[in-house]
């Protein structure tokens, strides 16, 4: 009769653990939620302010792009078939 006893009281601490592990995982789970939404806010805030104050828009052509029209591009006069 002492195994089924000590088999039962296993059982049950298995269970208390693995509920404990439920738990742990679903505050880490809310903690993530939470920690994206900041995220999420900040980056809009941002966004906001940015567009409030113009930042961006001050007419200087990033020298990366510069001449890059929107479509297909010409070819280079080296690639130049004509």
């Amino acid at each position: 009769m002492a195994n089924k006893f000590s088999i039962s009281v296993l059982k049950r601490d298995r269970e208390t653990i693995r509920q404990d592990r439920y738990k742990l995982k679903q505050l880490r789970r809310e903690e993530v939620k939470a920690r994206k939404a900041r995220a999420k806010d900040a980056k809009r805030e941002d966004a906001r302010l940015h567009k409030e104050r113009g930042e961006g828009t001050s007419g200087i052509e990033d020298p990366a792009i510069a001449g890059i029209r929107p479509g297909p591009q010409p070819l280079p006069e080296q690639w130049d078939l004509d």
